[in-house]
């Protein structure tokens, strides 16, 4: 019943379209807050029986909780495991299977690197493998930065293929970009990320007859680095994965005339918001930064997507403690945002990283509304279990913004 539901809603999402979001939509001065607990829907710990929000004191959450409307959502589709950028495009309102971000692209834009028509970018981890070639660990332990520019400074000298220009651009911990320039390149290539340890790096393969030039590239690229990176520790090999070039995709300011900012830290989430025209604004590098600079901001946008990252962090570090701790640190500082006093306070997550799992998981997320004009329902509670009883019921993430709009009163009558 909850499966054709969320279809049916996600086939109306669909016929409603852009264009008469477009038709709609309005200025006015009244202001948004999506604020995204990365990875923020848990499992049950084993021994308690409670999710790391359940766990977590957070009693601002709970506050503006019961001064809303609850619900879960799914970014995607009930049993799909959401990646980042279609989590994050769901939120903003895009169809993610419609609007399908590589990795790469918005990795790179999150770093201000210039993407030129025909260049192919991915994302990349620096990994840990044994000697039998086996990932051993996906993030070689979260690299401090300067041993990541360290090694993409090695890279960048030592590895060539000719024809083509190939440069690495370092990102955080254990991240960095891989450009790929040169003519007749494709997107079309697979990951060499098995995304699981205990397996060996995947060759990249051509997913159609006009990649194969550039999947051979790839599989060059990576054995090069294979051999500088031997020997090195934690850092002895690299995975990619997101293979992509520059979309084309209508901006939150044609389509719901906001004017839109986003506060994020990490490059891939900066990225996904500049795609789809959102001013990037300096975010520092801790929470108490990122509203410091919602605060500076307040009166030049409408909209304000902030971006919490210690959440998933945690979750996938299968760190249960941490993730709680992440939980209760949030909490702290919704009071500086609801002293802003926004029009429309959305409290959600992208996908679920439940520390039990280590990974991310297909669990839909919790979701809270605040605002002026919403119906309240009888949760009292920001959790997964409270929020299913919620009168938002269960849900498509990317009816959020039209819920955000109408709730902001930035929304005009359909029809006479």
């Amino acid at each position: 019943m909850v499966v054709n539901a969320v279809r049916q809603r996600l086939q109306l999402h669909d016929m409603i379209g852009f264009d008469v979001i477009r038709n709609l939509a309005q200025v006015t001065p009244s202001k948004i807050v999506l604020l995204v607990m990365d990875g923020i829907g848990g499992l049950p710990h084993p021994q308690t029986g409670k999710t790391e929000l359940e766990t977590a004191k957070r009693p601002n959450l709970d506050s503006i909780a019961a001064e809303g409307i609850c619900g879960l959502a799914y970014t995607v589709s009930p049993g799909i495991t959401p990646g980042s950028a279609p989590g994050h495009m769901a939120l903003f309102g895009y169809d993610p299977l419609k609007y399908n971000l590589g990795r790469g692209i918005v990795e790179a834009l999150g770093l201000d690197i210039e993407v030129c028509a025909g260049d192919v970018v991915a994302r990349g981890n620096f990994c840990t493998v044994d000697n039998s070639g086996l990932i051993t660990d996906r993030r070689a332990g979260r690299l401090p930065g300067d041993v990541n520019h360290q090694l993409c400074d090695t890279l960048n000298k030592r590895i060539s293929a000719e024809g083509f220009e190939v440069s690495f651009y370092s990102g955080k911990e254990h991240r960095f970009v891989v450009r790929f320039r040169g003519r007749g390149l494709s997107e079309s290539i697979s990951d060499t990320d098995p995304q699981h340890e205990g397996m060996a790096p995947l060759p990249a393969e051509a997913l159609d007859e006009s990649a194969s030039a550039t999947a051979a590239l790839v599989n060059s690229i990576v054995a090069q680095a294979r051999a500088l990176l031997a020997g090195k520790h934690p850092a002895n090999m690299m995975l990619l994965r997101g293979f992509s070039q520059h979309p084309d995709y209508p901006s939150l300011r044609d389509v719901f005339h906001l004017t839109p900012a986003c506060i994020a830290t990490y490059p891939m989430y900066r990225g996904v918001s500049r795609v789809v025209g959102m001013d990037i604004l300096p975010a520092g590098e801790t929470l108490r930064e990122q509203v410091e600079t919602l605060k500076r901001n307040w009166d030049k946008h409408d909209f304000f997507f902030m971006h919490f990252k210690k959440t998933d962090a945690r979750g996938e570090d299968g760190d249960f403690d941490g993730k709680v701790k992440a939980v209760e640190e949030l909490d702290a500082y919704v009071p500086s945002i609801l002293a802003l006093n926004p029009d429309v306070l959305i409290v959600t997550g992208d996908h679920s990283t439940p520390a039990t799992l280590a990974m991310h998981s297909w669990h839909p997320v919790p979701v809270l509304l605040r605002a002026n004009h919403c119906r309240r329902d009888d949760v009292t509670a920001f959790t997964e279990r409270a929020c299913l009883r919620g009168g938002l019921g269960q849900f498509h993430a990317a009816e959020l913004m039209p819920l955000a709009m109408a709730n902001a009163l930035k929304l005009n009558k359909y029809g006479a």
